[in-house]
């Protein structure tokens, strides 16, 4: 059975000083914890590196490793990859270069028998979808009005009581004149 199990990522579209600073934070972490870590995240290199360490634990899975528990990262490296080289046009005909920078990622995942989990991931709970019982989104509440005879829903009522038609006052030609 190997004690270590790889993943890599190639060729991702962002530049290589900006991935470090992320991967730097889950270094060492047992995997559970950099799972977290990484989904705390709101800077965008976080969301690869996610899926990136969610692909070397399935590696380990598929390998034969029966605990994942066990799993901690023992290294994450970051390497610079080709640059796409652009222009932008400056004044007087001249140009400024621009370098769009790719990285290569390699991240390594050990084993350590001793390691215990400080906690797991709970799975997200469903969120309620607003349905009745029947499957079936029940109607605003409407009244009908006895001069007219057609169907208005409170939400009006409470308009009407309000002043009137909005657009009216806000585009009338003399609307902000002297008020």
């Amino acid at each position: 059975m190997a004690t270590e199990y790889t993943a890599k990522l190639n060729y991702l579209r962002m530049a290589p000083r900006k991935v470090r600073s992320v991967g730097d934070l889950i270094k060492g972490l047992p995997v559970n914890e950099a799972e977290a870590q990484l989904l705390m995240q709101t800077r965008r290199p976080a969301k690869p590196l996610l899926k990136l360490l969610r692909s070397a634990v399935a590696n380990a899975k598929n390998n034969g490793l029966t605990n994942v528990d066990h799993l901690f990262i023992a290294s994450l490296r970051v390497d610079g990859g080709p640059m796409l080289k652009r222009i932008l046009p400056r004044a007087r005909g001249s140009a400024s270069p621009i370098e769009k920078k790719m990285s290569h990622v390699t991240l390594l995942l050990g084993v350590n028998e001793a390691l215990k989990s400080r906690f797991t991931i709970a799975a997200p709970k469903k969120r309620k979808t607003g349905l009745g019982e029947t499957g079936k989104r029940s109607a605003k509440k409407r009244t009908m009005t006895p001069k007219t005879g057609e169907s208005e829903s409170p939400d009006m009522k409470q308009k009407e009581k309000r002043g009137g038609n909005f657009w009216k006052r806000t585009f009338n030609r003399k609307a902000g004149m002297g008020e």
